[in-house]
């Protein structure tokens, strides 16, 4: 199964490109978001859940192969993904489907800092990461993440299916260089935003006049 966790604070076209090419990729007929409730290692921007969860149903009204799951929206507490992830697998175990491999998507950014996740290392236990690379975006990270990549590095989509867990996947396709953080700036400055986000996300931000001031 293919899994896509983040803030989407707020949701941008990037956000849709990394998972409409992660689908095509992978040839799977389902991505399932998983937005975050306070992630634990990332500053919160102060705009409510609610809003964010409905920004996100907005953005995917017309891609039915986009499903949210929401169960970290609903967890007290930092939203670690190890949780998640644990959760996940013993439902496909219940399923019966003890082989089935979970791969979890996020972009390069994310990937340089993911030995300072919670638990980084049973994550990878979990599931496979699929990493997808934004322009100007460089792999540069610790040297505990080098060495893991230099025995756990795969390119073999294949075998990322037959495989249940632990390996590290570089997806490349064609990018798009949103980021939430060059939004939210822009729409604190005022600036359009038309161009970088959904429509309907965008009139939404505008009628609720989100991050204004954040």
């Amino acid at each position: 199964m293919l899994l896509f966790g983040g803030t989407f604070d707020p949701v941008h076209n990037a956000h849709l490109n990394m998972a409409h090419q992660c689908l095509q990729h992978f040839s799977e007929d389902v991505l399932y978001l998983m937005p975050n409730r306070v992630p634990a290692h990332k500053r919160d921007s102060g705009i409510r859940n609610e809003d964010k969860l409905a920004m996100l149903k907005l953005a995917i009204t017309h891609y039915p192969q986009f499903v949210i799951d929401e169960r970290e929206l609903n967890r007290q507490g930092p939203s670690y993904s190890l949780l998640s992830l644990q959760e996940i697998r013993a439902e496909l175990d219940e399923q019966g489907r003890h082989q089935e491999s979970i791969c979890f998507l996020l972009g390069m950014d994310s990937f340089n800092s993911f030995d300072t996740w919670y638990q980084w290392q049973d994550i990878l236990k979990l599931c496979h990461l699929v990493v997808y690379q934004r322009p100007h975006e460089v792999l540069c990270v610790s040297e505990t993440l080098k060495r893991y990549l230099n025995g756990n590095q795969c390119e073999d989509v294949h075998k990322l299916r037959s495989t249940p867990a632990g390996l590290v996947h570089f997806l490349a396709g064609p990018q798009r260089s949103e980021s939430s953080t060059d939004v939210r700036g822009r729409l604190k400055a005022g600036l359009d935003c038309s161009a970088l986000i959904p429509d309907a996300v965008n009139q939404y931000i505008l009628d609720k006049r989100l991050y204004i001031g954040v």
